[in-house]
């Protein structure tokens, strides 16, 4: 299948709690999932805040993509961008993000933003290539509810 024919099958829609395991499944395959982060619990946190940006690509059933949206008034974030290792190189990511900030445009969002671990060159090219630029700024981050490690 063509790329411009897989992009067509891709189906965006708010996350449901069925999806919850292949989404954790995806996260995991995408290497999302770190000891500190528990991504039952962070499934649940989205469910309390704005779960309508808790977006699922399925094609033909199946999830195969995920972008954790939120927006607080000042700036839009997206976390858990993930994309089926076998599906990449179709710009279902890149369809994704167009999801999302169109979904961020629509609140009243003046600007995006994400981030990506600096070791990560090839999602920065990804992100690089869909007209995100590197901001020059340092990422604090300070943990206020610790997580038990995931299970499995």
């Amino acid at each position: 299948m063509s790329a411009a024919g897989t992009v067509r099958e891709l189906r965006i829609r708010p996350f449901d709690r069925a999806d919850t395991e292949p989404v954790v499944a995806l996260w995991r395959a995408a290497g999302l999932v770190v000891p500190w982060n528990d991504p039952y619990l962070d499934i649940e946190r989205k469910l309390g805040v704005q779960p309508e940006l808790f977006l699922v690509g399925e094609a033909h059933g199946a999830v195969i993509a995920t972008a954790m949206v939120g927006y607080d008034g000042h700036r839009g974030w997206v976390n858990y961008l993930a994309v089926d290792g076998s599906r990449r190189g179709e710009r279902l990511g890149a369809r994704l993000m167009a999801e999302a900030e169109r979904l961020l445009a629509e609140r009243g969002c003046p600007k995006l933003n994400l981030q990506v671990r600096s070791t990560n060159a090839g999602v920065i090219e990804f992100y690089r290539r869909i007209g995100y630029q590197v901001d020059e700024v340092a990422s604090l981050g300070k943990r206020l509810i610790a997580d038990a490690p995931p299970i499995g």
